[in-house]
């Protein structure tokens, strides 16, 4: 880094110079930290034939024309020639002017707040030869590259000012390629058709011709390189010395004694983590470091006896899913499904055990940041959340400590979640045949999850199969079809079952073993999925009429996508309902129709009930004097009706005015 240094100083110390030179590098990497605390102070402390140099940062960040270049540099130079301004900086030791400073003095210096009497000195404005210009975020401007080039070329070549453009040439060169691409694309497909050359059979694609087209009429990138041939003396590559800049970046925590002292002892951790990353953006891991301050000040106040290796695995964990989000190497739902740390593990112990490469990127995570780092608990819910959305769930957080607190030792583990959550090799010989005992004992018992029931049995085919155990496998499988039986008693209905599964390579076993666990799954899961829906159906109907808006709330929330009306007595259903009032008996019948609409497909399990609902009103009415309550009654049959059509697929028949109209 010191040679650049020196190399980039030489260039200043020349007596005479026609170029500029470019310092390249990329996004995030240090670039303007360079510049600031490693190139312009020693500028500035430099003097030559007894004068001082002067160097005038500006950033081209979202400038739109060239004017505001001209704008910016004024404004650099006449603050820098205020006398009143350079002695406060030089009592206040301030070396910056804040941005935000630059704004008031410019408005200041315009309506004449701070005139001091000085004329000004137009020597200063003349003066080239101790000045260095620097322009930042060249591949950043809205103004087209060339014509800033062009701009800054007026500066070396004709008053030889010292200049250092510093920017990203890779993202400079996809800015050339891409800009106004419907419009080179457009005019590109039209040379093509007017040359006859559109529809011709040939080996090269479509798109490739487009874009040859469009490189040889607008080769932006060829003007580029002649004018930075032209302008450009010397290019640098910056590869930042990522220590020293750690080191800096690490200052900024200096006033949290706690914080400070945690993040120097483990800087080997945060550079490797960073290096692991792929990337050299300096700024991810400011933003990364800036989180985990607030976890490490949130489980350091609610959890102050913390571990310290799962505080490092929070580092780790903190800077590496930050890399994965913010440098765009994954969509962020990557991790969404994952609510935890043992489902995290689960992923992993079946891809390594199972050799399952679907969840490919989860290993590969894994394996790159937690190579040679061994640590239990591995992925934190709340922290992926918090950099995923900036919110920072207190309930997640809770949930996640509580869960850590009770696993970090995983002696202290059941034995079936220390066979789903890690692999099975890393449980001692000695230990080995307990966890199976107990495992086996859970099973018969039904102490497991009935969806964890399937998964263990996984497990065991594959020890019978590597003769780990002592069993066969017709026991085995005795054992874990009682043991489901005896699990559905207290399991809940699983309804996402092919993701819970999907963490398990079991299609991986095409025995018939298996397939007889699963399908006897199916059955005692669908036996609880009616359970669950007579127990919600009894639940939801039982507020007809007397608490119509709690009926409301649960229909609208929990019963749109499932087949309610099928797991309720018609008869109990149309007593209810005919007692409601008149006004909540026409809000249901359009509640059923626009559900019939929107979700039909998943209904249909209800249309017997509802046939028979309609058969009971028709029948209740059917020959009694017309009433309000009857009227709407029939109404409401009348609309079942259109319903059970919805339903089916079949086109809504016509209401009896829209007829009565037509005719």
């Amino acid at each position: 880094m010191e040679d650049l240094v020196e190399s980039i100083l030489d260039y200043i110390r020349s007596d005479y110079t026609d170029y500029a030179i470019m310092i390249n590098g990329e996004w995030g990497s240090g670039k303007t930290y360079f510049w600031n605390n490693k190139i312009k102070p020693k500028i500035e402390s430099m003097q030559l034939n007894g004068k001082r140099y002067t160097a005038i940062y500006m950033s081209l960040y979202g400038i739109s024309n060239l004017e505001e270049i001209s704008k910016k540099i004024f404004i650099e130079t006449t603050q820098l020639m205020d006398k009143n301004l350079k002695k406060f900086m030089d009592a206040s030791g301030v070396k910056n002017i804040p941005e935000y400073a630059k704004t008031g003095l410019d408005m200041a210096n315009f309506f004449g707040v701070t005139q001091n009497g000085d004329r000004i000195d137009y020597g200063q404005f003349f003066s080239t030869d101790d000045k260095v210009l620097c322009f930042d975020d060249l591949e950043r401007a809205n103004v087209d590259v060339i014509d800033i080039l062009g701009y800054i070329n007026n500066f070396v070549e004709h008053d030889h000012i010292k200049t250092i453009i510093i920017c990203n040439e890779k993202e400079l060169s996809t800015k050339l390629k891409n800009s106004n691409l419907e419009m080179k694309t457009f005019i590109a497909t039209y040379l093509l058709d007017k040359e006859n050359k559109l529809n011709i059979k040939t080996d090269k694609p479509m798109v490739e011709r487009i874009r040859d087209t469009i490189e040889y009429v607008f080769d932006k990138a060829n003007d580029y390189e002649r004018i930075k041939e032209k302008l450009i003396g010397e290019t640098f590559e910056y590869v930042p010395e990522f220590n020293y800049i750690i080191n800096g970046i690490l200052m900024r925590y200096e006033n949290y004694p706690d914080l400070i002292r945690f993040l120097r002892e483990n800087t080997n951790l945060i550079i490797s983590t960073f290096n692991k990353s792929g990337t050299r953006n300096l700024r991810i891991l400011k933003h990364s470091l800036t989180n985990f301050k607030k976890i490490f000040d949130m489980v350091n106040k609610s959890y102050p006896n913390t571990n310290h290796r799962v505080l490092q695995t929070m580092l780790i964990f903190t800077i590496a899913i930050s890399f994965e989000i913010k440098a765009g190497k994954i969509t962020k739902d990557k991790f969404v499904n994952i609510n935890n740390n043992e489902e995290y593990k689960a992923i992993l112990v079946s891809s390594r055990v199972f050799m399952d490469n679907r969840q490919f990127y989860i290993k590969e995570f894994d394996n790159n940041y937690y190579y040679n780092f061994k640590a239990e608990y591995r992925f934190f819910k709340f922290i992926e959340l918090y950099v995923r959305t900036r919110i920072f769930d207190m309930k997640v957080f809770k949930q996640d400590m509580e869960n850590i607190i009770n696993t970090v030792d995983t002696d202290k583990l059941p034995g079936y979640k220390r066979l789903l959550t890690e692999e099975y090799w890393k449980i001692s010989d000695d230990q080995f045949s307990g966890v199976v005992s107990e495992v086996l004992e859970d099973v018969k018992n039904g102490r497991i999850e009935l969806i964890n029931v399937v998964k263990l049995f996984a497990y065991f085919a594959h020890f019978v199969r590597k003769g780990l155990i002592d069993y066969d496998m017709k026991t085995i499988k005795s054992v874990f079809l009682n043991g489901m039986n005896v699990s559905s008693l207290t399991s809940s209905y699983c309804p996402n079952v092919e993701e819970e599964l999907a963490s398990l390579a079991i299609e991986e076993d095409k025995s018939d073993d298996m397939e007889e666990i699963l399908q006897y799954f199916d059955t005692i899961n669908e036996k609880l999925r009616e359970k669950m829906y007579r127990e919600k159906a009894d639940e939801v109907f039982k507020y007809i009429p007397m608490r119509m808006e709690q009926f409301y709330d649960i229909f609208d929330k929990e019963c749109m996508e499932i087949p309610i009306f099928r797991y309720y007595d018609v008869f109990q259903m149309f007593q209810r309902i005919s007692c409601a009032s008149n006004e909540d008996i026409v809000t249901i019948k359009e509640k059923l129709l626009d559900r019939a609409k929107r979700y039909g497909d998943k209904l249909t399990e209800e249309l017997p009930n509802l046939k028979k609902l309609k058969q009971v009103m028709d029948d209740y009415i059917d020959g009694k004097s017309p009433t309000i309550k009857l009227v709407i009654l029939q109404d409401f049959a009348d609309e079942l009706s259109n319903v059970i059509k919805a339903y089916k697929g079949e086109e809504e028949p016509q209401s009896m005015q829209a007829q009565m109209e037509e005719n």
